[in-house]
């Protein structure tokens, strides 16, 4: 065992370990949640290729675009902050600040058992554009998983790529199939609606995934921090900051 820790995130207890085992060659990080009546709400096994955050070069790094929350409403942040035990995506140089949020309410992100993606309260929720810029690529058709199965073939899915003009390349993903509202080449408002949440690609629940980067093609190039402008976290107003792991947010113009 490499690490484990317990936290309460919107009222779910979440266990996770980071352990390595003989006939795996990484790190693998197992997660539960358990809701109010010791019920498991959730359950996750993921590879790292590593238990030490990427290499970056943007350590310091100061947002030039002018960024907002890409969605409306409070959202909990699953995955983000720049450790890998608060945000796996911080092993991988090109997601190196990336986040994934979903919608709790009433100590989970869905009603019922979850069987369908409707139950899913971020499912269908609009996904905005988290700054102004020109939209680079973009794809929908990409069929939504059941939850609990990924398609590692198109790890984005449906998603939105937005060059913000700073040299910081906006990726979006997961989007609803259906629901990409936006083309390459069509300029973008901070706020523009551009798709909604869904689950396509390698994602096994409804989620919207965010991150910033130094080049438009995902996997190519580095993750940039997304220093976000004038939200809410966990009740206190943010002038400008990074999520992290376990935070209510929402934009400032939500209260």
């Amino acid at each position: 065992m490499l690490d484990e820790r317990v936290d309460l995130v919107q009222g779910l207890m979440v266990y996770s370990r980071v352990a390595r085992f003989e006939r795996y060659g990484g790190p693998v990080l197992v997660q539960w949640a358990f809701g109010a009546g010791s019920e498991i709400a959730g359950f996750l096994v993921q590879g790292m290729p590593t238990d030490e955050p990427a290499p970056s070069s943007y350590l310091d790094h100061q947002t030039r675009a002018a960024l907002r929350l890409p969605f409306e409403g409070e959202w909990t942040v699953f995955w983000g902050g720049r450790s890998v035990e608060e945000n796996y995506h911080a092993a991988y140089m090109d997601q190196r600040f990336a986040m994934d949020v979903v919608i709790v309410r009433d100590g989970s992100t869905h009603t019922g058992d979850g069987g369908k993606n409707s139950d899913y309260h971020c499912f269908g929720q609009p996904v905005l554009a988290p700054g102004d810029g020109v939209v680079v690529a973009a794809l929908d058709g990409v069929p939504d998983n059941a939850p609990g199965v990924f398609d590692d073939e198109g790890p984005l899915g449906n998603y939105v790529v937005i060059d913000h003009g700073t040299g910081e390349y906006s990726f979006l993903a997961h989007l609803r199939q259906g629901s990409v509202t936006v083309q390459p080449g069509q300029r973008v408002s901070a706020g523009d609606a551009i798709g909604e949440c869904g689950n396509s690609g390698r994602s096994s629940e409804p989620h919207l995934h965010f991150h910033l980067q130094d080049s438009p093609e995902f996997g190519v190039g580095e993750g940039m921090p997304a220093q976000f402008l004038d939200y809410w976290a966990d009740g206190e107003l943010v002038e400008r900051g990074e999520p992290v792991q376990g935070q209510v947010v929402a934009p400032a113009s939500a209260r």
